[in-house]
């Protein structure tokens, strides 16, 4: 806290978490081998994300300029579309693509999210800034200059996330993509460290969005589009820092009555885990398997090895008990009708329903006309969710960050499946070497699906050698993407 007398006018020094985090994005020097290999395989998994989205038109609507004809030749490219757009709108179509199906990475602690929509700004900036630079006869980044800033961006909000929740006080945790990507974009585009704290500044005196549209009986899409205009809303706040030069707000945290603790955070500093380096890109969750919100991934691998047993006998269940932990069960613990595909996606009982049934869970799961059968709400009629205190206990230990579920099937006739129970999904750290080839499989499909097979082809063989990956300057690999 900054102590400034209330009374006085003359402007304080800037608050300390805002210093830092510019001391971070400017100075810190990324030396981790496992954080670069890393961030290249969520860059692949970001991008199969996107290209699976586009399959739903929901999503494809909110891709274009925002006024009907307001393009830009020579643009921000938007991968697998043809649009060319200011980098301000294209952070916004580019992070709504990457978070529409719930599919990218996550970061769980106290607060949660998805580090990976923070693409959306640092895609459209590096984008911008080489098709600029190539203009102008300059050097265009490269796709390792991308992978350094997402490290950086995951770190900032993975950190904020360790020790300080936002979903306690109703804010949305798209306020940390906001803040990452602010300080992010203001650097790439050549900010001080001056004009990084002044962006932070404008970032923290915008609050925060409530999280109304995630939870019943609200929940509706505008949670697969909150990044995207986050996004944008951040490259807006770094142009006007480094363009314009905007004047910054030194207490946006800690000034009294009118700063973001007193207003939003009652009265509470922000606490912090461990410093900034590159913890959260080596310990991020991949999704890697199942479109599901990240605190039902074990559930729905638990139901999935019970899907042969299970899948012949829907009608003779009595009740199935679900253990999940305590965030599971405050934020996709739902009983009675789900509205609309982003309800289903963050309902457990529903997650768990469609690949007992089934044997799968599909992004097309959600839709009405799967959602239609019968057997799914009957289902989740039967089941039960409550805490398992030991899940808790290993969801915040920092040296497990499990997500544990456990699934058992109760019969009719007395008899019943046995207690299956996943501590870590396949895209937790400790699985890396099973999930990553699952990864590079949905990638491969994923791109196959939206784009031409000559740009697959072209594709495949630049992201299976990561020298070659990380060397290509960021316009031209976007080009590969592009329709």
């Amino acid at each position: 806290m900054s102590g400034h007398d209330i009374r006085s006018a003359a402007r304080p020094q800037p608050d300390q978490p805002m210093v830092d985090i510019a001391n971070y994005v400017a100075d810190y020097v990324i030396d981790s081998s496992e954080a670069y290999d890393t961030a290249r395989y969520m860059l692949l998994d970001s991008l199969a994300t996107s290209m699976l989205a586009m399959k739903f038109p929901d999503c494809v609507k909110h891709l274009g300029p925002i006024v009907p004809g307001a393009v830009l030749p020579g643009g921000v490219r938007v991968p697998g579309t043809s649009h060319e757009l200011d980098p301000v709108q294209a952070a916004f179509a580019i992070g709504t693509q990457i978070r529409w199906l719930d599919f990218n990475d996550t970061w769980l602690a106290a607060e949660w999210g998805h580090p990976s929509d923070n693409l959306g700004a640092i895609l459209s900036v590096a984008d911008y800034l080489s098709r600029k630079a190539e203009r102008e006869g300059g050097t265009p980044l490269t796709v390792r200059d991308i992978l350094g800033w997402a490290i950086k961006a995951h770190e900032i909000q993975g950190c904020y996330a360790l020790k300080n929740s936002f979903n306690r006080v109703g804010l949305d945790h798209v306020i940390l993509v906001r803040l990452a990507s602010t300080a992010v974009a203001t650097a790439m585009l050549g900010g001080s460290k001056e004009q990084i704290v002044n962006a932070i500044s404008h970032s923290w005196i915008d609050n925060g969005v409530l999280r109304t549209y995630r939870h019943a009986p609200n929940t509706g899409p505008r949670k697969s589009w909150a990044a995207g205009d986050a996004c944008r809303r951040a490259l807006i706040h770094a142009f006007n820092a480094v363009d314009k030069n905007v004047v910054g707000y030194p207490s946006a945290l800690s000034a009294k009555t009118w700063g973001f603790y007193d207003i939003a955070f009652k009265g509470k500093e922000f606490e912090f885990e461990r410093p900034f380096g590159s913890y959260v890109m080596e310990n991020v969750l991949f999704k890697i398997s199942f479109p599901a919100e990240f605190h039902a991934q074990t559930a729905v691998e638990c139901a999935m090895q019970l899907h042969a047993e299970v899948a012949s006998r829907i009608e003779e269940i009595e009740r199935i008990e679900i253990e999940t932990q305590e965030a599971g069960v405050r934020i996709i613990d739902k009983t009675g009708p789900l509205a609309n595909y982003a309800d289903r996606d963050h309902c457990i009982q529903y997650m768990i329903a469609v690949p007992l049934i089934f044997g799968r869970l599909v992004a097309g799961d959600y839709n009405d006309d799967v959602a239609a059968d019968p057997r799914i709400d009957a289902l989740r009629a039967k089941m039960a969710v409550k805490e398992n205190p030991q899940f808790t206990r290993d969801y915040f230990d920092p040296g497990k960050r499990f997500i544990g579920n456990s699934l058992q099937v109760f019969f009719k006739d007395g008899t019943s499946t046995a207690k299956i129970s996943i501590d870590y999904p396949i895209g937790h750290r400790k699985r890396r070497a099973e999930g990553i080839p699952v990864l590079l499989k949905k990638f491969e499909a994923a791109i196959k699906a939206q784009l031409p097979a000559a740009s697959v082809a072209q594709i495949l063989e630049v992201s299976a050698h990561s020298k070659t990956l990380e060397t290509m300057p960021v316009n031209k690999f976007l080009d590969l993407f592009a329709l």
